[in-house]
């Protein structure tokens, strides 16, 4: 115990509980951590929690299964799917950590899977539930639906084509508004795109059942496909002005056959969290969201490695690499859209080396979960399906899979600029009346610490001052 002698002046507060926990847990001779544990206050726990999960990420990225699969077992003492914020999020990165070594034996990961049922209808009940839950589906509708009706002003014949299409109040909200058209509704066809017919068949009943109440001429077209296989240019017609809606899709088209990005080196990343731990230790801070945010960097430097390839792919060169998403612009630039509105969440979440990726990750989702943890309680059934079923699935693709199985490649608003302009088209400013639609709904439903800033012409939609997604609107634009 004599090496935790304080140096310049720290508080005990900040020596004591991780370090001592952190020398006890990891060898078996000081035994089991749990009379510890029993002392820890809530801030402490969550401290530690971060740094066993940051140090067991880094093992997990060296191969290290023995060091990865202590770690584990530490954070298991502390970590709950209905605990605090830290506690649950600390679970589910936990279990995609443990699912992306166990990959590193197929037969056994797939023997462990074999059984696991994937129920569709239990997927829509989640995705149900954050529309209701959260309010970020519904700030993108508001903003998307604005640019929609501005963008079509005059146009008798309206063509949407919806990329993910499985929520109807979206598009019921879009048909009030042009029933009261002064010059009238146009004849509006919507194409919804999804995977499963029956989701497509619910949406052309309540979407049919609207426009006849409001007296609109109106065609649901569905199309039962993944998104990459739908061939755009079977959607053309003569005579007219097309929009497309994509809500949280365009990243999926990313997903490509690439290989097992390069490991950061674990030394580094072990060295920069050790000679930084003090002061993260004295953070006095409301959410994991905020000690993230604020001192991230201080708990993982990446290799001269991962850093020279994490630059490389902000440049126009890696853009190239997306076969798919490149296809896909082509084909949607050719059909001349007069509006195409992307909504995207606002992180890097396809980074080129695994440290990367989970940093980014617990920066996303920590206030993913303090969005709920603000207005739900801990026992909440509802609460914990989002957690799980959606949030924990997307923290899975992006810390587990590699390759055409991680779908989950979400990327900043700077990089789709850039891929949106390079297959020619022209940014459209959102107006300012969307933004006031979208704060009038935040007020409206009471949703408190919920913001809506412009930022080069686009909204961004953030939690406190973190900013989670971003809406931006596109238009044909010919090349010259």
């Amino acid at each position: 115990m004599a090496g935790m002698v304080q140096e310049d002046g720290a508080s005990s507060a900040s020596s004591s509980p991780l370090q001592f926990f952190s020398m006890m847990s990891l060898s078996p001779a000081f035994g089991s951590p749990y009379p510890w544990l029993r002392e820890l206050k809530s801030e402490e726990r969550g401290l530690c929690l971060i740094h066993l999960l940051v140090a067991c990420a880094n093992h997990v990225a060296a191969g290290s299964v023995e060091n990865a699969n202590i770690g584990l077992e530490q954070i298991s003492h502390l970590a709950s799917p209905d605990g605090d914020t830290v506690q649950r999020i600390a679970a589910y990165f936990t279990e995609a950590l443990a699912d992306r070594m166990l990959k590193a034996w197929p037969g056994l990961h797939k023997a462990l899977n074999s059984t696991k049922i994937s129920s569709i209808t239990e997927e829509l009940i989640v995705q149900k539930l954050f529309f209701e839950l959260c309010p970020f589906l519904k700030l993108s509708y508001v903003i998307t639906n604005q640019a929609i009706v501005e963008a079509m002003e005059g146009e008798k014949m309206v063509h949407i084509i919806d990329l993910n299409s499985f929520e109807p109040a979206q598009w019921i909200n879009l048909l009030q508004t042009l029933s009261a058209r002064p010059e009238g509704p146009p004849h509006l066809r919507i194409t919804g795109i999804h995977e499963q017919k029956e989701v497509l068949e619910q949406m052309a009943l309540r979407l049919t059942e609207e426009a006849e109440k409001l007296d609109i001429p109106f065609q649901f077209n569905p199309i039962v496909s993944k998104l990459e296989n739908v061939d755009l240019e079977s959607l053309r017609k003569t005579g007219e002005a097309l929009a497309v809606s994509s809500v949280l899709q365009m990243h999926r088209l990313l997903a490509t056959d690439d290989e097992m990005p390069r490991r950061t080196s674990p030394s580094a990343s072990r060295t920069s969290s050790s000679s930084h731990l003090q002061r993260v230790l004295h953070m006095n801070r409301r959410t994991l969201g905020e000690w993230l945010e604020k001192d991230s960097v201080l708990m993982f430097s990446p290799s001269p490695d991962s850093a020279s390839a994490s630059a490389s792919a902000s440049t126009p060169l890696s853009l190239a690499a997306s076969p798919k998403m490149g296809s896909f612009l082509n084909a949607l630039w050719s059909l001349s859209p007069k509006v195409v509105v992307v909504t995207e969440q606002e992180s890097n979440h396809n980074g080129p080396s695994l440290m990367e990726r989970v940093m980014e990750a617990l920066n996303f989702y920590a206030a993913m979960f303090d969005c709920l943890e603000s207005t739900m309680s801990r026992a909440s059934i509802e609460r914990q399906k989002v957690e799980k079923m959606l949030f924990g699935e997307e923290i899975k693709n992006i810390i587990a899979c590699e390759g055409i199985e991680r779908r989950e490649r979400h990327e900043k608003l700077e990089k789709w600029i850039l891929r949106l302009e390079l297959a020619g088209f022209g940014r459209v400013p959102l107006s300012y009346h969307g933004m006031l639609q979208a704060r009038r709904l935040l007020q409206s439903y009471g949703y408190d610490g919920y913001k809506i800033k412009e930022e080069n012409g686009c909204l961004v939609i953030c939690w406190q001052d973190r900013t989670l997604f971003s809406v931006s609107a596109w238009r044909f634009r010919r090349y010259d």
